[in-house]
């Protein structure tokens, strides 16, 4: 069984990292919009720091996180921002307190190596939703879905795909997270196990054949086989190639699965989009597909 952190209540303390780039911008709304749910917002030192595209060397941005991670007063911990740098400081961190007192850890993007190793080597629930630089642009349902998670409040998605699904049920686990970073944990402490499980993914600023390749080292590793659901969310900003790829990437991952018969939903509301809704990860999730309706709810 996968262990769930407390849920938050009013006057609980919560901590803002900044693990990977420095911020572009003040986080002073989302401050405010988390203070107004009721909780204490402590600002670690990387949030103010910066290291060339750092938020600090990895040394401060390690050192920031761990402070958290081991004082049992703080909650939960959100990343701030994502971009890039959570990789470079994941084997400096030490989670024994955190496994004696395990807390929500909170993000998407680039957060996913942390989300990824609080399922795979702490065996935690984690929460993938928006960071506090997100949530200027951030859907009223994205925060408010957020909200639920921290809470302990009845999260359920439905929602219509414009891209034809392929129709069928699952009860699972739920894992997932950034394609790039999901890649990029394999063969680590960090990789996720895949197997009776329902998968979302998401990507931004990627091309299609990177795309493509990266899903066909999923598959080639096997972890796409044994599945018992996949979500597909939002891969946008994808970088115009010189020759078209030929492919969308709903296409090209239906035709990458075409040999499994499990549930594949598509325009799911999660990744880089202000409708970005949180998911728990590690949560035992209903999954109900039909052509173009999705309903996905916690056990």
């Amino acid at each position: 069984m996968i262990k769930q952190p407390p849920y938050l209540k009013k006057g609980d303390k919560i901590a803002i990292v900044c693990p990977a780039n420095k911020l572009k911008k003040s986080i002073a709304s989302a401050i405010a919009l988390l203070e107004d749910w009721g909780l204490q917002v402590i600002i670690g030192k990387s949030v103010h720091s910066e290291h060339f595209n750092f938020a600090g060397d990895d040394d401060l941005r390690a050192s920031d996180l761990q402070s958290f991670l081991d004082d049992k007063s703080i909650k939960a911990i959100l990343a701030a921002r994502g971009g890039y740098g959570g990789i470079r400081i994941i084997d400096k961190l030490d989670f024994s307190i955190f496994k004696e007192s395990p807390k929500w850890i909170v993000g998407f993007s680039d957060t996913t190596t942390f989300l990824s190793h609080a399922n795979s080597a702490l065996n935690t629930q984690s929460i993938h939703g928006q960071m506090p630089a997100s949530y200027e642009g951030g859907s009223p349902l994205s925060l408010e879905t957020l909200r639920k998670a921290l809470f302990g409040e009845n999260l359920k998605y439905l929602y219509t795909s414009t891209f034809p699904n392929r129709a069928g049920q699952a009860e699972a686990v739920l894992i997932g997270g950034n394609l790039s970073l999901l890649v990029a944990m394999t063969g680590s402490i960090s990789e996720m196990d895949y197997t009776n499980k329902i998968l979302f993914l998401e990507d931004v600023g990627e091309q299609e054949y990177a795309i493509d390749r990266m899903l066909r080292m999923m598959k080639r590793s096997g972890k796409l086989a044994h599945l018992k659901g996949l979500i597909i969310g939002a891969f946008n900003n994808i970088e115009p190639q010189e020759i078209p790829f030929g492919q969308t990437p709903e296409e090209l991952i239906l035709e990458i699965v075409s040999e499994y018969d499990y549930p594949v939903c598509f325009n799911f509301p999660v990744g880089h989009i202000p409708d970005n809704q949180a998911l728990i990860i590690g949560r035992n999730a209903i999954l109900h597909v039909k052509s173009h309706e999705v309903t996905l709810s916690y056990q």
